[in-house]
């Protein structure tokens, strides 16, 4: 179960997920992943902090509380001392900062399977961490920047339909393209 408020982030989450071959479902929102898991329990999930309304730890109470065994993940870019300190009290497999590297996501999904109740298949081995990180598409701003470039490209350049298609605001796709040229991405 994939938490976390900004739209892009949780379906790029996802299909990272899924390609690693595990099933995913994504919230916005603390109450609506405590709806999907009282209606279909995952068994991992990983959380954003800065949620809208029950923020990421006071879920993660709720989910260690109501639902043992569960195993949980957290990803946020708004991680301070407080906050890791109250994630070690309740056992989550990791604490990562955003943007984190795909195959650090990836090793720490498989450490939460492995701590899993034995009544569920063992997850498969997770794959060693490469002796340097291969270029390409390693972190998440990596993978959304080459989603956002890719949607503009299908769009033919057309910046209104391409950020309607990315369920962002023209501005917020504006931004975005200003950050890549500036980073020398778009020339």
């Amino acid at each position: 179960l994939i938490v976390d408020d900004e739209q892009r982030l949780r379906e790029i989450l996802q299909r990272a997920v899924e390609s690693w071959g595990f099933r995913a479902d994504g919230a916005r929102s603390g109450e609506a992943a405590l709806r999907l898991m009282q209606a279909d329990p995952a068994d991992v999930s990983i959380v954003d902090l800065n949620l809208p309304a029950m923020s990421g730890i006071d879920l993660c109470e709720k989910l260690h509380a109501d639902f043992p065994g569960h195993q949980m993940i957290v990803l946020s870019g708004f991680g301070d001392l407080q906050s890791a300190q109250a994630a070690i009290r309740l056992d989550v497999v990791d604490f990562l900062q955003k943007p984190c590297r795909l195959n650090e996501l990836e090793q720490a999904l498989h450490r939460a399977t492995q701590r899993l109740p034995a009544r569920l298949p063992a997850a498969p081995p997770a794959p060693p961490p490469p002796a340097t990180a291969p270029e390409g598409k390693q972190t998440l701003e990596d993978v959304e920047r080459d989603h956002i470039l890719s949607t503009l490209q299908r769009h033919d350049g057309n910046r209104t339909a391409a950020a309607a298609a990315l369920g962002i605001s023209r501005r917020t796709l504006q931004y975005k393209i200003s950050h890549y040229q500036k980073q020398g991405h778009i020339i």
